[in-house]
């Protein structure tokens, strides 16, 4: 392990990126992705980039404004989040999610890819190492884990101390009942509303306010039910074992040190299961590393890349 400090539902917009294609893709139960593609189909590397818990794949955008257009990105909006559709019962897992993009990158990808995955993102990869080994050892030459947790979700204390620390999972299932009993329609609140919650929440220091609305904005598109169970799923996953079978593949750890969420030690968890990682801090930096550190993660990402597939 290296350590490196550098210095309403929803449809996307115009993508600064360049032409990019925007369409659906149907799931093997029916469910309804809505997938964003750019870049050439003849590069030698498709980058696939997976979204956070409330998220939406347009929180990648500044990032893949920085990606050079020669490499061909994918990204898709999971079940329940951003202009996907709501994630039917019984289908509200890690599991499924990775089942989802196993099918997306086998529909609409082929040759190496590189996946990248924030937060609950990351999670949903650890579980398509798990779930699809061959896929992974036949097709993913590099792999990024932003902001995100292998296990021990259940002990989250938000950065809080004491009493309060310590109550803070003892709320999960409150939250997830509030949640999952608004089966129809979104959260019934405003950006503006939410958005000093979320700033603390997700963010570190000199966050931008744009960010912090555009990031309330997608909590408050997302299908409230789809990601109440997903939160339950969140608290349950407990996948570090599977890392060990991305040993051999090039990888990257992203981590802020005020993360709220997935904290430092996450990170390092992680890192530690990858000998060879390089495992990147950035400080003062929260959860939402796409915004937070823009340049960075795009240097990081190219990094990886070339590292993955010298051909790129």
């Amino acid at each position: 392990m290296s350590l490196v400090e550098p210095q309403r539902r929803w449809l996307p917009a115009a993508s600064s990126a360049g032409m990019e294609r925007v369409d659906r893709f149907t799931a093997g139960d029916g469910t309804r992705l809505l997938v964003r593609s750019s870049g050439p189909s003849t590069a030698p590397v498709t980058v696939v980039l997976v979204h956070g818990w409330t998220q939406h794949s347009g929180c990648w955008d500044g990032v893949c404004a920085l990606l050079p257009p020669d490499v061909r990105v994918l990204r898709v909006d999971l079940r329940g989040h951003g202009g996907s559709d709501p994630a039917p019962p019984g289908t509200r897992t890690l599991e499924q999610l990775a089942d989802d993009v196993a099918e997306v990158l086998a529909a609409r990808t082929s040759g190496p890819v590189v996946l990248v995955g924030h937060s609950m993102g990351g999670m949903t990869l650890m579980a398509l190492a798990e779930r699809h080994p061959r896929l992974v050892a036949d097709r993913v030459a590099g792999v990024a884990f932003v902001a995100t947790s292998s296990g021990n979700m259940h002990r989250i204390t938000l950065g809080l101390g004491g009493v309060l620390g310590r109550t803070v999972p003892r709320a999960e299932p409150v939250l997830r009942g509030l949640l999952e009993r608004r089966e129809d329609g979104s959260l019934p609140a405003v950006p503006q509303l939410i958005s000093p919650v979320v700033r603390w929440l997700a963010f570190g220091k000199r966050a931008r306010w744009q960010h912090v609305n555009d990031t309330a904005r997608a909590v408050l598109a997302a299908h409230p039910a789809t990601v109440g169970g997903l939160l339950d799923a969140i608290f349950a996953h407990d996948r570090t074992v599977v890392l060990g079978a991305l040993r051999s593949i090039p990888t990257v750890v992203l981590a802020g040190d005020r993360d709220r969420l997935c904290s430092v030690e996450h990170a390092k968890v992680i890192a530690e299961q990858l000998p060879g990682t390089s495992f990147v801090l950035y400080p003062g930096a929260g959860h939402m590393l796409m915004h937070e550190r823009t340049t960075d993660v795009a240097r990081s990402l190219m990094s990886l890349i070339r590292a993955a597939v010298p051909a790129a």
